[in-house]
């Protein structure tokens, strides 16, 4: 009877850890649409000047140190080609994309943001 006690409990105990993420982790379609070449990835980034990797450092820069941003915001991809900066993937909310894209444009040398952050909906 003991042994089927435990066998219950920790059945019950990992049942419960499918409900604790709270975001879709299938990034299947948007693997797919990148890998299709018509949109930017952080790979077309190396064709860039001098000019623009520094500016895609220095909007990493300020994006990895405010500690407003969740872990989601702090890892969006950065993408730069003659001054117009491309910002894409996931973010928590709809404040935190139009804080991101407020903080980029403030950044000496972008010319244009191209903002492609998506706001992740939460999954039950």
């Amino acid at each position: 009877m003991f042994k089927k006690e435990i066998i219950i409990a920790v059945t019950v105990a990992f049942s419960g850890a499918a409900f604790a993420a709270p975001y879709r982790s299938d990034n299947t379609k948007v693997n797919k649409r990148d890998a299709k070449g018509s949109t930017l990835t952080p790979g077309d980034q190396s064709n860039g000047s001098a000019k623009d990797i520094e500016l895609t450092r220095i909007i990493r820069q300020e994006i990895v140190t405010d500690k407003s941003l969740s872990t989601n915001g702090e890892n969006i991809k950065v993408i730069t080609i003659n001054g117009v900066v491309t910002l894409r993937g996931p973010v928590d909310n709809q404040q935190e994309k139009q804080h991101i894209d407020l903080m980029v444009k403030k950044v000496a040398g972008v010319k244009k943001v191209n903002s492609q952050l998506e706001v992740k909906t939460k999954t039950y």
